[in-house]
């Protein structure tokens, strides 16, 4: 591995790996936000007000984490690609939601085309930009040493069970699906260094999609049975 000089602005191998702690912890607590009831202010629910912030939490904390492993041309294009996307489909998706919540509200269905850009777009697109942040923070750390200790485990194994969750209710399960093993496969390959990490995130994820498929003969979201 080819060593670089380091950056004002970088820290050391352990202020790297806080970075990404930082960012795992803020994948897994903000894509859960929809999961919880946390009342309303007005027609607008808290968790809408709040999930405002998830953007910025997530892409905030993968650009520290970027910053402090100086990624190559590749990665910050990855990055930057999957950061559009991840923004705009998250900005989608919040829109189309709350549609969605104040017809419900009224006692109405929503229409077919809330649902389209809610469910269908608006989650396809968001999932996939932050696979491309994952794929960009993957592709810059996996040649590091494996972290030491219970709380990286601990993170990856929440990170792949939101990846799966999200897929699930998300209905983007197959292509979650895809992108799980894909990781999977990766994290085997790497499993002496850093992505030995993959494994422990994407192994429950596959588990936890596949599992959901086979028992269910299909992809029912949760919240549907």
């Amino acid at each position: 591995m080819q060593h670089r000089t380091a950056l004002p602005w970088q820290g050391s191998r352990v202020t790297t790996w806080q970075r990404v702690a930082l960012c795992a912890t803020a994948v897994s607590l903000t894509h859960h936000i929809g999961a919880v009831d946390l009342g309303a202010v007005g027609d607008v629910t808290v968790a809408t007000l709040v999930d405002l912030a998830t953007p910025w939490l997530v892409l905030g904390t993968a650009l520290a984490a970027l910053l402090a492993v100086r990624p190559d041309r590749t990665g910050w294009v990855l990055a930057g690609v999957g950061a559009l996307a991840y923004t705009h489909g998250h900005g989608i998706h919040l829109a189309a939601n709350s549609v969605s919540d104040e017809t419900e509200a009224a006692g109405r269905t929503p229409s077919d085309v809330t649902h389209l850009w809610d469910e269908v777009v608006g989650h396809y697109v968001w999932y996939a930009g932050l696979a491309l942040v994952l794929l960009a923070l993957a592709r810059a750390l996996v040649a590091e040493p494996r972290p030491r200790g219970l709380v990286p485990v601990a993170l990856a194994v929440a990170v792949g069970t939101t990846w799966a969750t999200n897929g699930l209710e998300g209905g983007t399960a197959v292509g979650s699906l895809a992108v799980a093993l894909a990781f999977v496969g990766w994290g085997a390959r790497t499993r002496r260094t850093a992505g030995s990490l993959l494994l422990w995130a994407f192994v429950p994820a596959v588990t936890v999609l596949a599992g959901w498929g086979v028992t269910h003969a299909g992809f029912p979201q949760p919240s549907s049975l």
